[in-house]
């Protein structure tokens, strides 16, 4: 079994394999975005130096929401550290980013760079949701961004252990450029078996989060996954979190809601969800279950 890919310059044709891939996997692969490899090679290597830095410098990425600072190494996650940038959208945002980590002029220029692209991709994508789902609707459009950048420290000792731990993500969607020659990213198909993601140069990955099941009245698949030591090598990657509505919850549109679909959850803001996430300790999905309104099908 592989991971869907969609073209993005394959649309309308591509609108119903984007949508099955939605609901049978959460996650997909996309080509021909207009993402230029260049930049997507230069913002790795701007990565790799923002890791290198020291650790008091680091610690300067604070938080703006719940955990969109600097994570260093932990008990649950001991190989696995990440700088948060939240607000991706935000040209004022980007350079508070860079200045709290010294980030040369040249750097900077590409972290905006990048920031303005992924966060243009992501509407371009939420577009292409939404008119695959027949919707005249501007899905994602003004939704905040942020940005996580990963690092994996593995060893030889660390081999076969988890680098992050299985979880769902909180938000809608999540575009990720996973590290090119380092695999270990395994995403849960709907039978609860493990699929090996396996790297892919110029390519991006999309993963559905919580938001997006809630959002489709249960029919969007939030992908469950998780990073596994595979060698002793560093390993990078960056995500960008498509959220949810800034100022109003998130619901099934009417279009998705009939007698043989009732409404599942109720209306919930994704701030208010990823503090129910937080205070119940959900990582994989569970917190769904606290805003149902219809029981769980068998």
């Amino acid at each position: 079994m592989t991971i869907p890919v969609i073209d993005l310059e394959d649309f309308p044709g591509q609108s119903q394999a984007l949508v099955r891939a939605c609901e049978e996997w959460g996650c997909f692969r996309i080509v021909n975005h207009k993402i230029p490899s260049l930049l997507l090679s230069e913002m790795k290597s701007v990565v790799r130096s923002l890791f290198n830095l020291p650790m008091e410098i680091k610690c300067r990425n604070t938080d703006v929401i719940a955990s969109s600072g600097y994570w260093p190494p932990s008990k649950e996650n001991p190989f696995y550290e990440a700088f948060g940038l939240f607000d991706v959208a935000s040209p004022q945002a980007v350079e508070t980013f860079c200045t709290q980590l010294g980030a040369s002029p040249q750097q900077r220029e590409t972290i905006l760079s990048y920031s303005r692209a992924m966060n243009e991709l992501g509407l371009e994508i939420g577009q292409k949701i939404a008119e695959g789902m027949g919707l005249d609707c501007e899905l994602t459009k003004g939704w905040p961004c942020q940005f996580r950048i990963n690092r994996y420290n593995f060893t030889p000792d660390t081999v076969g252990s988890p680098g992050v731990v299985m979880h769902t993500d909180s938000g809608f969607l999540t575009i990720l450029q996973d590290d090119e020659s380092v695999g270990g990213l395994e995403v849960m198909d709907k039978a609860g078996a493990f699929v090996v993601v396996e790297p892919k140069p110029g390519t991006l990955l999309v993963n559905l989060g919580d938001m997006a099941t809630l959002w489709s009245n249960g029919r969007f698949y939030n992908v469950k996954h998780r990073v596994q030591c595979k060698e002793a090598i560093t390993r990078f990657s960056i995500a960008m979190f498509v959220l949810g509505p800034k100022d109003s919850a998130v619901e099934a549109p009417p279009e998705f809601v009939d007698s043989e679909h009732p409404r599942l959850y109720s209306p919930i803001t994704f701030e208010d969800f990823r503090d129910l996430r937080f205070s119940t300790g959900s990582r994989a999905g569970e917190a769904l279950e606290h805003v149902r309104l219809q029981p769980a099908g068998p």
